[in-house]
């Protein structure tokens, strides 16, 4: 863990947040060799941050004991340089088993996923929610997305709520984040932290930035991080040709590959962290692994990213 309270770290990030895969061996068991690769090759990359066993990480995959073996590997790879946040979920009485085991594996922080199947009224969520935070000094950030979604006011009433810093928005209703992102500043102001967490979220980020949503997740920068980078410093310097140069010639390549087959948000990835040189496993059931075709055709968008950074550096010479 590291000393710094979470919140000021990630407010203005140095680059990136990372959302590593987790990698797994040829017998379906936990690669922690390779995933300490992957970790350390992130935070040596540029990550701001390290989102440990989240949505890109197959929370939903892993046992207990695994998601703590690898939490622990991550903070330990990035060894204080950055903070790591780890998952926790289903429902209330296992999501706070999981943020005790965060906690005791030197995690800095929780991103809350939504509860296991239920659909719940405001009242239980928010319920929900407060028994995580209350479990652990881990300070926490809300994952708003499928059965967990927010009106404005229980937002408000998160935000007032002991250890948690943030909501992450999954859901991708700017009116709704409008709404919210307005009561919060008018009824609980102070530093409460939103994210961009949709799938590949740089190919909507500079509409939330519009509305003062500055952060986001990159599942890209686990296979390209040269090209999340370089996103990110786009978005930073209001560099406006660079970001719609990578948004036109390969984020958008990229999100309409993603949308040919069901959980390509986390296979396509992990095939990318692949033909990049790393061997990371296969996606565990009930994910599938992306088609030949669809392969082929990610590492002709990865190489094209590529080729615009080298445009790029062409031009300013």
């Amino acid at each position: 863990m590291t000393s710094a309270p979470l919140a000021a770290r990630l407010r203005v990030p140095s680059g990136p947040l990372f959302f590593p895969v987790t990698a797994f061996a040829p017998d379906g068991s936990v690669d922690l060799g390779a995933y300490r690769t992957h970790v350390r090759r992130g935070v040596e990359a540029g990550a701001a941050a390290v989102f440990a066993c989240c949505g890109t990480g197959e929370f939903h995959a892993l046992t207990p004991e695994e998601f703590a073996q690898c939490v622990r590997a991550a903070v330990e790879e990035t060894g204080g340089r950055v903070p790591v946040v780890a998952g926790a979920g289903y429902g209330t009485a296992l999501a706070v088993r999981y943020a005790r085991l965060a906690h005791e594996a030197g995690a800095d922080g929780l991103l809350a996923m939504p509860p296991y199947l239920v659909v719940a009224g405001q009242e239980g969520l928010l319920r929900h929610y407060r028994e995580v935070a209350a479990a652990t000094p881990l300070p926490v950030i809300v994952y708003q997305r499928d059965n967990a979604v927010f009106t404005p006011r229980t937002v408000v009433e998160l935000a007032r709520t002991d250890g948690i810093i943030g909501l992450k928005d999954g859901l991708g209703d700017l009116d709704l984040m409008q709404r919210t992102v307005s009561a919060v500043r008018t009824e609980a102001p102070g530093d409460f932290l939103y994210f961009n967490g949709l799938p590949t979220a740089e190919q909507t980020q500079l509409a939330y930035h519009g509305i003062g949503v500055t952060l986001y997740s990159s599942a890209v920068f686990c296979f390209a991080p040269e090209i999340a980078l370089a996103f990110h410093r786009a978005l930073a310097t209001g560099d406006e040709a660079t970001a719609h140069r990578l948004l036109d010639g390969f984020y958008r390549p990229f999100v309409e590959l993603r949308a040919q087959g069901r959980g390509y948000a986390v296979s396509l990835v992990k095939a990318g962290v692949r033909l990049r040189g790393l061997d990371v496993g296969e996606v565990r059931p009930p994910l599938h692994e992306p088609g030949e075709d669809h392969v082929k055709q990610l590492a002709q968008v990865i190489e094209r990213g590529y080729a615009l950074l080298e445009e790029d550096t062409s031009e300013d010479k």
